[in-house]
C-alpha cells in the first residue's frame, strides 16, 4: 500500500534541503534547481498514488505510526501521519503548487548569487508544511506549525541586506509568535482536560461535551487566535502585505496555497470543536467578513502589484473564515483549492511582469504590456475573471457556495459578502487595465527590454490558468445537474461535526439562481466600472505627492493601521526597552558587573605598593603598625 509509504513524502523535500544547503557552495545552479523542483514533484507523484488509493480504500482514514516520540507521565504522543481525505488533498495542493513554484524559480531566480540557498529554504519550507498536514496530533502539527513560520521569516527577509526587508521578516516572525501563544495554550488546555492530543481520541471524547460549554469556548477562541496570526486577519494581518518583501516565487508560495492557508486547515481539521462552540463562530464569521472588506478596501487604491494581490489574498483568506464561522466547512476548503489555483498564478504572473519591468513593481509606470507580454496578460486575464467569482471560472463555484451559506446563517453577512465581490472584481480588474492596457508608462530602456518570460516560468502559468478555468467543477453544486464531488469526498472528515450541528434548512432554486445572479451581476458590473475608468477614461493612479480624497488617503494608506499598531504597541514598548536597558541593563547589571571589575582593580593597585621595594614605604607601614598596637594596647588595659 502506498499509504504505508505517506513518510516519503515529506522525506524527499527534506532531502533536497540538507543536499542543497549543506552543499551550496560546491554545486552548480542547475544541478541545485533540478534537485530542488524533483525532490516536490517525487513528492506531488507520490501524493497522487495515495490520493487515488485513499479515494478508492474502504477505510477513510490511516494512523501510519513511525516511532513513539515523548512518553513523560500521562503525556504519550507518538510521531505520527493521519492519512484521510482532508490531508490528501491538501498533499496534492501542497506539492502540486510547490512543485511549478518551484520550476519558476529555476527561471526566475537564475542571477542570484544565493541560487542554491533558495532553494534550500524552499525545500525546507515544503517539509514543515507537509508535517502539518499530516500530523496525527496537534503536537506533530505544532512542529510544522512552527516550522512554516520559521521558513517565512528565511524567504521574507532573503534578501536581507535591505534593511526594509529584514524589517518585514521580523514582523512576520514576531506577528506569528503571538497567534502561537494562542496555539500552545489552546494544546496545554485540551491535554489538561482530556488527556489526549491525538486527533482521533481527543475529537471522540470532545463530542460528549454539552454545545457551548466554556471549556470549548476558551480553547476554540485561543484555536482561533493562532488561526489569526498564521492566516492574518484581524488584529493579526499586517505582516502579510510587507512579506511582498520576498522574492516573487515566496510570495507565490506563501500567499497561494501553503502557509496563509494553515489556520484554515487547523480549524477545518478541528471542525468537532468548532462546532460545539457557536460564540467562537460567530466570532469566526464576523472576523472573517471584517478582514475580507477592510482588505479589499484598501487594495482598490494600491499602486504597486504585489501589494494589490497581498490584500486580496488577506481578503479572500476572510472570506475562507467567513465560510468556516458560518459552518461552511466543505466550501471554505473548496476555495482554497480554488485560491491556490488563481492566486499563485496571479502572483507568478506578476513576478513574470516584473521580471520584464527590470524589478519595476509600480503599476502607474507600466501599460500597454499586453502585446509585449501575451502568455502572462491572457493566464492572469483567466486569474482575474476566476478570482471575481465569474462563471464558469473556478472562483465562482467555491465563492458561490459560501455566499449561500452565509445568506442562511444570516442576509447582513451575504449583502456585506457581495460588497466584498465587487470590491475584488474592481481592485483586480483595476490592477489588469493598468498594468496592460493604455500606452506604456515606464522609461525607454524599460520598453526596449520588454520580453516574455522563459519557458521555465511560463509553463507553470499554463498550466496554473487551466486549472484556474476547471478547477471548479469539482464542487458543481445540484442546481446545475452536478453532484459536488468534493462534497462527497470530504464527507467522511466532517461527518462528526455535521451530526453535532444538526439539519439546515437548504436554500430553494429560485433563491440560489437569484443570490448566484447578483453576485455575479455585481462582479461584472464593477469590472466595467474599472474598464470605464482605466481604459476609457485612461485614468492613472496620482503620485504620492499629489492631494488626495480623504477616502482615498485613508485606503492607501491601508488605515493607518500600522500606524495605529506603531502608536499602541511598538513605541511603548520600545520606550520600556530603553528604560529597562538605561537602568536595569546599564546602571545596575553592568553597574554591578563593572563595580566588581573597578574594586579589583583599586585592591590589585594598592597591594602592589607592599611589594614595590620602596624601603620608606616599608619603615612608613612599620611606624604606623607599631603605633596601631600601642593604641590598640592602650585603650584594651
Amino acid at each position: 500500500m502506498l499509504i504505508k509509504l505517506i513518510w516519503l513524502v515529506p522525506l524527499f523535500p527534506l532531502a533536497g534541503f540538507l543536499i542543497n544547503g549543506l552543499g551550496r557552495n560546491a554545486m552548480p545552479k542547475a544541478f541545485a534547481g533540478i534537485l530542488g523542483s524533483l525532490t516536490v514533484l517525487l513528492s506531488f507523484v507520490l501524493s497522487i498514488g495515495i490520493f487515488l488509493e485513499l479515494k478508492d480504500a474502504a477505510q477513510s482514514s490511516h494512523i501510519i505510526h513511525l516511532f513513539d516520540w515523548i512518553n513523560a507521565g500521562k503525556l504519550s504522543i507518538p510521531f505520527s501521519f493521519q492519512v484521510d481525505h482532508l490531508s490528501s488533498l491538501m498533499l496534492l495542493i501542497i506539492t502540486g503548487i510547490g512543485f511549478l513554484i518551484h520550476l519558476y524559480s529555476i527561471g526566475y531566480m537564475h542571477t542570484d548569487q544565493a541560487f542554491n540557498k533558495f532553494f534550500a529554504y524552499l525545500n525546507l519550507f515544503v517539509f514543515f508544511m507537509l508535517l502539518l498536514v499530516l500530523g496525527s496530533n496537534y503536537v506533530v502539527m505544532f512542529i510544522g506549525w512552527e516550522g512554516v513560520g520559521l521558513c517565512s521569516y528565511l524567504l521574507i527577509g532573503f534578501w536581507f541586506k535591505n534593511q526594509s526587508y529584514a524589517a518585514a521578516a521580523k514582523k512576520a516572525f514576531v506577528m506569528n509568535r503571538i497567534g502561537d501563544l494562542g496555539f500552545l495554550l489552546g494544546i496545554f488546555l485540551l491535554f489538561r482536560v482530556f488527556g489526549t492530543l491525538e486527533f482521533n481520541d481527543l475529537f471522540a471524547k470532545v463530542a460528549l461535551v454539552p454545545s457551548g460549554s466554556a471549556l470549548i469556548v476558551t480553547v476554540t477562541l485561543l484555536l482561533f487566535v493562532a488561526a489569526t496570526g498564521k492566516s492574518a486577519q484581524i488584529p493579526l494581518f499586517t505582516w502579510l502585505p510587507d512579506a511582498m518583501a520576498g522574492p516573487t516565487p515566496v510570495s507565490a508560495l506563501i500567499h497561494a496555497a501553503t502557509m496563509v492557508t494553515a489556520g484554515i486547515y487547523m480549524i477545518a481539521r478541528s471542525s468537532v470543536l468548532f462546532t460545539l462552540a457557536p460564540l467562537t463562530m460567530n466570532v469566526i464569521a464576523v472576523i472573517g467578513i471584517a478582514t475580507a472588506l477592510l482588505a479589499a478596501l484598501i487594495a482598490v487604491t494600491q499602486t504597486d502589484i504585489k501589494k494589490v494581490l497581498a490584500y486580496s489574498t488577506v481578503s479572500q483568506l476572510g472570506y475562507m473564515f467567513l465560510g468556516l464561522g458560518v459552518g461552511a466547512f466543505t466550501g471554505a476548503f473548496f476555495h482554497v483549492i480554488t485560491h491556490a489555483f488563481f492566486k499563485a498564478l496571479l502572483f507568478l504572473g506578476a513576478g513574470s511582469v516584473i521580471h520584464a519591468m527590470s524589478n519595476e513593481q509600480d503599476m502607474r509606470r507600466m501599460g500597454g504590456l499586453k502585446k509585449k507580454l501575451p502568455i502572462t496578460f491572457l493566464t492572469m486575464l483567466m486569474a482575474t475573471i476566476a478570482i471575481s467569482g465569474i462563471p464558469p471560472f473556478s472562483g465562482f463555484f467555491s465563492k458561490d457556495e459560501i455566499l449561500a451559506h452565509a445568506y442562511e446563517h444570516s442576509p447582513l453577512l451575504w449583502v456585506l459578502g457581495v460588497l466584498g465581490a465587487m470590491l475584488t472584481a474592481f481592485y483586480m480588474f483595476r490592477m489588469m487595465f493598468l498594468t496592460f492596457w493604455g500606452n506604456f508608462r515606464g522609461t525607454h530602456e524599460q520598453e526596449h527590454h520588454l520580453h516574455e518570460s522563459p519557458v521555465s516560468m511560463t509553463f507553470p502559468l499554463i498550466v496554473l490558468a487551466i486549472l484556474s478555468v476547471v478547477g471548479g467543477f469539482i464542487g458543481i453544486p445540484e442546481i446545475f445537474g452536478g453532484h459536488h464531488w468534493l462534497a462527497q469526498y470530504l464527507s467522511p472528515v466532517f461527518e462528526k461535526s455535521a451530526a453535532l450541528a444538526g439539519e439546515h434548512g437548504h436554500l430553494d432554486h429560485s433563491t440560489e439562481y437569484l443570490l448566484m445572479g447578483v453576485s455575479v451581476a455585481a462582479a461584472l458590473i464593477s469590472a466595467v466600472i474599472a474598464a470605464v475608468r482605466y481604459t476609457s477614461k485612461g485614468h492613472v493612479p496620482v503620485e504620492d505627492a499629489a492631494p488626495r480624497s480623504f477616502f482615498a488617503r485613508l485606503s492607501y494608506n491601508k488605515f493607518y493601521v500600522d500606524e495605529l499598531y506603531n502608536t499602541l504597541f511598538t513605541k511603548p514598548l520600545d520606550w520600556c526597552s530603553r528604560i529597562f536597558y538605561k537602568i536595569i541593563d546599564v546602571r545596575l547589571i553592568d553597574g554591578l558587573v563593572n563595580g566588581i571589575g573597578r574594586l579589583t582593580v583599586v585592591a590589585g593597585r594598592g597591594l602592589r605598593l607592599l611589594q614595590a621595594g620602596n624601603v620608606g614605604f616599608y619603615l612608613f607601614m612599620m611606624v604606623a603598625g607599631i603605633l596601631a598596637l600601642l593604641i590598640y594596647g592602650f585603650y584594651n588595659v
